[in-house]
């Protein structure tokens, strides 16, 4: 007899560990889909494998790395149930989650699926009626199950039919983790992530920023933005200068190295050249700076921001040369730290 197959959505965290072992402890073959996009876990991406195998040797789980950034992106603009507190639309982002591991069912053979959630544990996104609204919306009634709480919940296809033993799933509720420690220690698993948000779009700071995006506040993004344009967004100081023109500084060397490799065709690239300071990036400049009336202003304010952010000599910020490589040429300009006042209003 050919083993079941079920999916499971896995977020790494302790509930969907749990999921995923309980199920595979009643003899079905389950594959784990860890979804990625710019605003979380987007460092998978250069790692994927090393990742994969990570989670296999710790919980003997088999992950699958699936990126949603192309739909996720869309799906920001105007999510059907809203945003929580922030602008995290955790609502709308289990329903598509939920709806892609749907349709990769076929791919993989499977007969149902599953995720880690608990009832109670989340005020906006896991109380019951939004849990049948997520099954519903998400066109997985009757083939989701929840482990964790399922004896709590309405019975599923997979419990009737029996691919699953009802009796050996748990009625776990509230958002306490006890529980869950405990059947962690069963399971022989003691190394698993702290409850944390991993999500950029549940940060105060980082959520507000990304929402600018969204409403237009960067005039040379208009609608059109990339993957890439999220990901530098969540990068260094974000300064909007003048006529919306978007400025983003490193805060160290790491951060220097992440702007430059995201650097894209017609963005200039800012930096001191006779001592240490931060990179700065002049995102699609040749295209919304290079022939204005603004040219000459914006490279004086993106130097002296440069400079502001510099390293000090002897407790000071002394006026540095600073060159702009706009991929064609590179100009240096001479200019002093940008006083505080000027900009204040820019960060974002």
């Amino acid at each position: 007899m050919k083993q079941v197959t079920a999916i499971g959505l896995f977020s790494g965290g302790l509930d969907s560990i749990m999921a995923c072992r309980i199920i595979s402890s009643l003899n079905v073959r389950v594959i784990a889909l860890k979804f990625i996009t710019p605003f979380f876990d987007d460092y998978i991406r250069h790692h994927e494998g090393m990742y994969c195998a990570e989670v296999l040797e710790k919980y003997g789980i088999d992950v699958r790395v699936v990126d949603l950034s192309k739909g996720y992106i869309e799906l920001l603009r105007n999510p059907k149930h809203g945003f929580g507190k922030h602008f995290n639309p955790c609502i709308d982002c289990k329903i598509f989650m939920l709806s892609r591991a749907r349709e990769l069912m076929t791919d993989y053979e499977a007969s149902f699926l599953l995720t880690g959630e608990v009832l109670g544990q989340r005020p906006m996104s896991q109380r019951r009626d939004t849990l049948r609204v997520i099954e519903r919306d998400s066109g997985c009634e009757d083939i989701l199950l929840r482990p964790l709480c399922a004896r709590l919940l309405k019975e599923t296809l997979p419990e009737r039919e029996g691919l699953v033993d009802r009796e050996k799933l748990y009625g776990f509720s509230g958002r306490g983790r006890k529980d869950q420690i405990r059947l962690a220690e069963k399971f022989g698993i003691t190394d698993y992530p702290n409850p944390a948000g991993g999500c950029t779009l549940t940060d105060p700071n980082l959520g507000a920023r990304i929402e600018q995006i969204y409403s237009g506040h960067l005039s040379m993004l208009n609608s059109d933005f990339s993957e890439n344009d999220i990901r530098l967004l969540l990068v260094g100081r974000q300064f909007r200068l003048p006529v919306g023109v978007w400025f983003v500084l490193g805060r160290n060397m790491e951060e220097n190295e992440r702007i430059a490799s995201l650097t894209g065709q017609g963005d200039w690239i800012v930096e001191m050249l006779e001592r240490p300071g931060p990179t700065g990036l002049l995102r699609r400049a040749e295209h919304t700076v290079a022939g204005t009336s603004m040219e000459t202003e914006i490279k004086r304010l993106a130097a002296g921001l440069v400079v502001r952010y510099g390293r000090k000599v002897d407790g000071v910020l002394p006026p540095a040369e600073v060159g702009i490589d706009t991929g064609k040429t590179c100009q240096a300009l001479r200019c002093g730290p940008l006083d505080d006042t000027v900009f204040r209003g820019w960060t974002m």
